[in-house]
């Protein structure tokens, strides 16, 4: 599989101004503001201008136990603030606590964060050519919930949104390559698919007195999922020159070893300098390089959020792999937007690196690199599955029923509805402020009435995913 030359994508991008408002309490790192801050940004830099802007439907319950367990998903549905106390057992059991509070609105906050990344089966289905709505590229900076097990929060995640999205790809893609560049270990995704030779995970993150603490270099898959797990460990202070030297080599030996037909990207920004959890030394530009290596293959890409706890860097890193994306050019001058007090001094997109040392010896990063190599040699072939026929909600989607029941959350859109969800150029709109400033105005839109679908395929409830079963 060869990098293409580069060629305007089609993308389409999800955000709910819901998300905004949830809240993990006082002190906490994770802050969902941060969504609406990157959405602002790149609203004032004008970059909905060039893609389709969608509001994606909740994920329901039924999707939500797609992978998740249906005990922990009611849990989550039933938690609130003022009921803890009757709940302290369940608690414990599925993690919920310290790192990963109870907080209001909490179900909602999980609904929303899965739905932009499940919401992709009539964007990423390229291969079928069954869909009158298509994209190239799929962005929901919602999601990236990467650390979320099927019955256990962790890592400030409650549904792991990256896994129900990849096991929607599989319905229609042979095989699916997971990506992470979050400086944590993306050790729920590994998890979830560590046995399948369908999906292959290649996580590049922070390795030792580090969360999770996992994500060993010796970490390569179990059973047929064997050699289909990549860890790249690394240490602290990597800088740009040094990750490029190990992602892109790594990258190119998986994609010809793999072929996948769809990617998914977990685009974390606490992997930039100045985290405020993080200990490497990336710029924008270093980070974004793996957006713009990946996409120039031409394999349907869906891009999402994760960690990132120094917010303003984070509605940077975005707004900028948005432009990546798009192949569109942004100014360094930030654009005047209703958090341009949060990025002074400077008021400028770009960030500089820290004078931190790189720990990253040229001999460390050989090794790594020569032993992932010899891992994936194990692979003799890109791996073939049995044909499979095509998903009636594919293929028929002009005898949906469409009910109207706007009062049931856990009722999906046809194609056709979700098609008025899309946030066209005229939503959005450049008005004068005082001063001569420009603001961009945002008009948003209730979602269309909700219809029934036919009913989800029923999964093997299983401790991890097998994604024969996810595929009719």
């Amino acid at each position: 599989m060869s990098v293409a030359p580069h060629g305007k994508k089609r993308v389409a991008y999800y955000y709910d101004g819901d998300v905004g408002n949830y809240y993990y309490g006082q002190g906490h790192p994770m802050k969902p503001h941060r969504i609406r801050m990157t959405h602002n940004l790149l609203l004032n830099y004008g970059l909905y201008r060039k893609m389709e802007v969608y509001r994606p439907q909740i994920a329901s319950f039924t999707e939500l136990t797609k992978y998740h367990s249906d005990d922990y998903i009611t849990f989550l549905k039933n938690i609130r603030p003022d009921n803890m106390t009757e709940h302290s057992k369940a608690l414990q059991r599925f993690n919920v606590g310290e790192d990963c509070p109870v907080f209001d609105g909490l179900y909602e906050f999980c609904q929303i964060s899965s739905g932009g990344s499940i919401d992709i089966k009539s964007l990423l289905a390229a291969a079928t050519k069954l869909n009158k709505k298509q994209a190239d590229i799929a962005i929901n900076w919602m999601g990236g919930l990467h650390h979320a097990k099927k019955s256990e929060a962790s890592g400030f995640c409650y549904s792991n949104d990256i896994v129900l999205a990849i096991l929607e790809l599989l319905n229609y893609h042979q095989r699916v390559l997971y990506v992470d560049i979050d400086i944590h270990h993306g050790d729920g995704v590994e998890e979830a698919f560590y046995t399948t030779d369908r999906v292959m995970t290649c996580s590049f993150h922070k390795y030792g007195e580090y969360f999770p603490g996992t994500g060993d270099l010796k970490d390569i898959g179990a059973g047929r999922g064997r050699h289909y797990a990549v860890n790249c460990p690394l240490r602290d202070g990597i800088d740009d020159e040094t990750y490029e030297r190990v992602f892109q080599p790594i990258m190119e030996k998986v994609m010809h070893s793999f072929q996948p037909s769809a990617i998914v990207l977990q685009c974390g920004a606490d992997s930039l300098t100045g985290d405020r959890l993080g200990c490497f030394n990336l710029t924008l530009r270093g980070h974004g390089k793996c957006v713009e290596y990946l996409k120039r293959y031409n394999v349907p890409l869906l891009m999402l959020g994760g960690g990132g706890y120094t917010i303003r860097n984070v509605a940077r890193c975005w707004a900028y792999e948005t432009s990546v994306a798009l192949d569109a050019e942004i100014a360094n001058d930030l654009p005047y937007n209703d958090y341009f007090e949060y990025y002074g001094p400077d008021f400028k997109l770009h960030i500089t690196p820290s004078n931190m040392t790189n720990q990253n010896t040229p001999d460390y990063i050989e090794r790594i690199q020569t032993k992932i190599f010899e891992n994936l040699r194990n692979i003799p072939h890109a791996p073939g599955v049995q044909m499979q026929p095509i998903k009636d909600d594919a293929v028929a989607l002009e005898e949906e029923e469409e009910a109207n029941d706007s009062c049931n959350p856990d009722k999906r859109f046809s194609i056709f509805d979700s098609d008025k969800m899309i946030q066209h150029e005229g939503e959005y709109y450049d008005t004068e402020k005082e001063g001569g400033e420009k603001k961009t105005v945002e008009i948003c839109h209730k979602r269309p009435a909700e219809v029934e679908a036919p009913e989800a395929d029923t999964l093997a409830k299983k401790s991890r995913v097998d994604p024969e079963s996810s595929v009719p």
